[in-house]
C-alpha cells in the first residue's frame, strides 16, 4: 500500500509493538512493556543510522547492535524479522531463508524456536551476543568497540578504511544498576571509545515498582564523571530528537556516548502503561485489544505485518547496508592485492582459523629439577605464540607482573594507540571478562588474567563465554594454598570444582613447563570452548621426558606419565603442583614393593572426551586403589577414584604461612599419599 513517510514510520513502529504484545501473550510469559516503549528508538536507529546488510549479516565491518535489556527480546526478534535478515549456519555461511520467520515469533519462548526468552548468540543471525543477565550486553559492547578500534589501527591503510564499525547498545535501569556495567563504562570512558553508544531506556520502572524504591542517582552526572558524552531525549516517541542524538554521537570523536531516553513502559496500554504491570507479564487479551485500538490497529488481528513495512526496512537499512557491504568487498579485493599478508590474516580471522605456522615458535623446556612456576612458563609460552598469532590480544586486571601476561615488545592498547596488544583492564575482573567476550565475538583471540581466587568476581561472564561457545582464554595464577602468606582470602580452595562445574569450560592445570606448552597448543586450536589455564606461584620441576612419558599426552587430558612393571596395584592421579608429590610418592611406594602408576590429569574435561578404550588404558577398572591429589576440594574427583576412593587435598579454607608449611599443615604431601596407599593396599590383602 502507498503511505506517506510519517504514516509508514508509525505503521512500522506499531508493527514492532504489536508483534511483541502478541508473541508474549501467545507464550503466556515475557516482557511486552519495554518493546512497546523502545520501538521508536530501535526503529529510528535501524532505519536511519545502523550500517548493516541483512543479506550479509556477518559482514566484518557491520555496525553492532546489542539489546542489553534482553528481557525485551521481542523487540530484537521483530526487527530481525522485519529487516529480512538472512539465516546463517554454524560456520557463518548465509542461507537462503529468513533468520527469524513469523512462525518463529508465533512460537516465542517455545522449545526449538530461535526466539528464546532472552536473545542467545548462535540461535539466529542478527543476535550479536547473548543477553539477559543484566549489565552483560553493554559490557560486551565495550569489547566490540575495542575490537573495532584495534582492527582499524592494525589493518587500515591510507585509502583503505576497512574497519570503523560502531557499536550501539540498548540498556535499562537494571543494566546500569549492575556493578559490571560500571566497571565496563569506566573502562570505556578511560579508553575514549568514541565508536560506542549506549541508549538508556529511562522508564522509571522495575519489577518491584518505581525505580525510586532503590535507585536515585543522577545517571548523566555519573557517566560524565566516567568520561562519557551524555545526551538527553525527553520523549522516546520523538523521532527527530532521537535522530539528532544519534547524529551527535557520530560527531563526538573523543568519548563514548550515553543517550538517556525518557520512555513510557507499555506505551499505549490504557491500563498498564507506565507501571510495573507492563514489565514482566502478558498484557492480557482484553488489554491488548484496547491497546491496538489506541494505536488505530485492527483489534482482532494477531501477528499482523502490514504491506509496506518490510519494504520500508529494505529501502532504508537494507539498501544502505547493501551499498556499504558491496563497497567494502570491492575495497577489500584491492587491499588483498596491495597487502596480501594482512589480507590473509584477516581471512583467517573471518574463517576462525589459525595462521599457517602458528605453533612453530613453541619450543620444549629442558629438564630441570628446580623448574619454574607454571605462571612463569606460561608467560614464556605466551610470548612464543604472540609473534605467530597477531590477533592474540589481552591483558590482566592490574596483575600483569604477577600473572606474567605481558607480550614482550608489544605496545599498550589505549586511546593514544589502539593498535597495541597489551591490554590494561584495571582492577575490574568482571568488566574485563565481559569485554573479552565482546572482543572474541568480534574475531579476536582474547585473553584475560587475574588471580584464580578472583574468578568469583568474573564467573558470570566466564559462564557466558561457554554458553556462547567463545574461545576466550582465562589465565589464572596463584592457584592454591601454594601462594602462601596472603592467606585464605587469596587462596582458592573450591574454585577448581566451581570452574569445572561450568558446562563447556575446559580447565587446564599443567604439572610442569612442558605441559604448559601442550596446554597452549590445545587451547589455541579450540574454537567453540573457553579455557581456564590455572597456574602456580611456586616452582615445579620440569620432568625429563626421556625418562617419563612425553608431555604430548596432555592433548588427551590425562595420561600415564610414569608407570610400573606389570599391572598397577595403586594409581596416583595428580594435577598441577601436586603432580610432583605423586611422583615422589611413587618412588617410595615402588621401593617398598608396591606397583604404582602415576597419571597426570591436566584437563578433566579433555580426558572425558576421549574414547572409553583410552580412558580404560589409563585408569583400568582392575585397579581399585586410586588416590587423587590436588590442593583443592574433593568435589568432582569421585568419577575417577570412586566413592570409596582416596583423596589428598583440602577440606577447609587455607591459612597464612609460607607455602611449604601450609602443604605440611594440611597434609598434602608425598608422605601422606604413601601412607594412604599403604593402608589401602593392606586393606585389599
Amino acid at each position: 500500500m502507498s503511505v506517506s513517510s510519517p504514516a509508514i514510520e508509525k505503521l512500522a513502529i506499531d508493527t514492532i509493538r504489536t508483534l511483541s504484545m502478541d508473541a508474549v501473550q501467545a507464550a503466556k510469559s515475557g516482557h511486552p512493556g519495554t518493546p512497546m516503549a523502545l520501538a521508536p528508538v530501535a526503529f529510528q536507529l535501524w532505519t536511519e543510522m545502523l550500517r548493516y546488510d541483512p543479506k550479509l549479516p556477518n559482514w566484518p565491518n557491520r555496525d553492532r547492535f546489542v539489546l542489553s535489556c534482553g528481557h525485551a527480546s521481542m523487540l530484537l526478534y521483530s526487527l530481525i524479522h522485519l529487516s529480512g535478515i538472512r539465516a546463517t549456519d554454524v560456520d557463518g555461511t548465509v542461507r537462503d531463508r529468513a533468520a527469524i520467520t513469523l512462525d518463529n515469533i508465533k512460537n516465542f519462548r517455545q522449545l526449538h524456536s530461535p526466539c528464546a526468552g532472552h536473545p542467545e548468540f548462535g540461535e539466529a543471525a542478527g543476535i550479536e551476543t547473548t543477553t539477559g543477565p543484566l549489565g552483560q550486553g553493554i559490557s560486551n559492547s565495550v569489547g566490540m568497540a575495542i575490537a573495532s578500534k584495534w582492527f582499524g589501527a592494525h589493518y587500515n591503510r591510507p585509502s583503505f578504511q576497512l574497519f570503523d564499525f560502531d557499536t550501539y547498545a540498548l540498556c535499562g535501569d537494571g543494566d546500569l544498576m549492575e556493578g559490571v556495567a560500571c566497571e565496563a563504562a569506566s573502562l570505556a570512558g578511560h579508553l575514549k571509545l568514541s565508536n560506542l553508544c549506549w541508549i538508556y531506556d529511562n522508564n522509571h520502572i522495575t519489577i518491584e515498582g518505581e525505580t525510586d524504591l532503590a535507585f536515585s542517582e543522577n545517571v548523566a552526572q555519573r557517566f560524565q564523571g566516567l568520561g562519557w558524552n551524555t545526551i538527553k531525549v525527553d520523549d522516546a516517541n520523538d523521532l527527530a530528537a532521537i535522530l539528532a542524538a544519534l547524529q551527535e554521537f557520530k560527531r563526538c570523536e573523543d568519548k563514548p556516548t550515553l543517550i538517556i531516553v525518557r520512555s513510557i513502559i507499555g506505551y499505549g496500554s490504557p491500563n498498564k502503561a507506565n507501571s510495573h504491570a507492563a514489565h514482566g507479564a502478558p498484557l492480557g487479551e482484553d488489554e491488548i485489544k484496547l491497546t491496538k485500538k489506541a494505536y488505530e490497529w485492527p483489534e482482532d488481528e494477531k501477528f499482523l505485518v502490514p504491506e509496506g513495512v518490510p519494504e520500508y526496512f529494505e529501502q532504508t537499512l537494507g539498501m544502505r547496508g547493501s551499498h556499504a557491504s558491496q563497497a567494502w568487498e570491492s575495497l577489500f579485493a584491492d587491499y588483498r592485492q596491495q597487502f596480501p599478508k594482512e589480507a590473509a590474516e584477516l581471512e583467517a580471522i573471518f574463517a576462525h582459523q589459525l595462521p599457517d605456522g602458528w605453533d612453530s615458535g613453541l619450543t620444549e623446556f629442558p629438564a630441570d629439577a628446580k623448574g619454574l612456576a607454571t605462571r612463569v612458563s606460561s608467560g614464556k609460552v605466551l610470548n612464543m605464540l604472540a609473534p605467530k598469532l597477531p590477533w592474540l590480544i589481552g591483558g590482566s586486571a592490574d596483575l600483569a607482573p604477577s600473572t606474567m601476561t605481558l607480550l614482550d615488545g608489544e605496545e599498550d592498547f589505549g586511546c593514544g594507540n589502539f593498535g597495541g596488544r597489551n591490554m590494561h583492564f584495571g582492577i575490574r575482573e568482571h568488566g574485563m571478562a565481559a569485554a573479552l567476550n565482546g572482543m572474541s565475538l568480534s574475531g579476536l583471540r582474547a585473553y584475560g588474567a587475574t588471580f584464580f581466587v578472583f574468578t568469583d568476581y568474573l564467573r558470570p561472564s566466564m559462564r557466558l563465554s561457554s554458553l556462547m561457545h567463545q574461545p576466550v582464554l582465562y589465565v589464572l595464577t596463584h592457584d592454591s594454598i601454594g601462594l602462601g602468606e596472603d592467606g585464605p582470602t587469596h587462596q582458592p580452595v573450591e574454585h577448581l570444582a566451581a570452574c569445572r562445574a561450568i558446562p563447556g569450560l575446559y580447565l587446564f592445570r599443567p604439572g610442569d613447563a612442558n605441559e604448559v606448552v601442550e596446554c597452549y597448543r590445545v587451547i589455541m586450536q579450540m574454537t567453540r570452548h573457553p579455557a581456564a589455564l590455572v597456574l602456580s606461584r611456586q616452582n615445579v620441576p620440569t620432568y625429563d621426558r626421556t625418562k617419563f612419558a612425553p608431555a604430548a599426552g596432555t592433548a588427551r587430558g590425562g595420561y600415564v606419565i610414569s608407570d610400573c612393571d606389570g599391572a598397577p596395584e595403586v594409581i596416583l592421579i595428580g594435577t598441577g603442583t601436586e603432580l610432583q608429590l605423586c611422583m615422589q610418592a611413587q618412588e617410595q611406594l615402588t621401593a617398598s614393593g608396591v606397583k604404582t602408576r602415576v597419571v597426570s590429569m591436566p584437563c578433566l574435561e579433555l580426558f572425558d572426551d576421549q574414547m572409553p578404550e583410552y580412558r580404560e588404558s589409563v585408569l583400568p577398572k582392575s585397579c581399585t586403589v586410586r588416590i587423587a591429589c590436588e590442593a583443592g576440594i574433593r568435589q568432582g574427583w569421585d568419577k575417577y577414584i570412586g566413592a570409596e576412593g582416596h583423596f589428598v587435598g583440602m577440606s577447609s579454607f587455607g591459612a597464612s604461612a609460607p607455602f611449604d608449611q601450609l602443604f605440611a599443615h594440611f597434609k598434602i604431601t608425598a608422605d601422606q599419599i604413601v601412607s594412604v596407599a599403604q593402608v589401602a593396599v593392606r586393606g585389599l590383602d
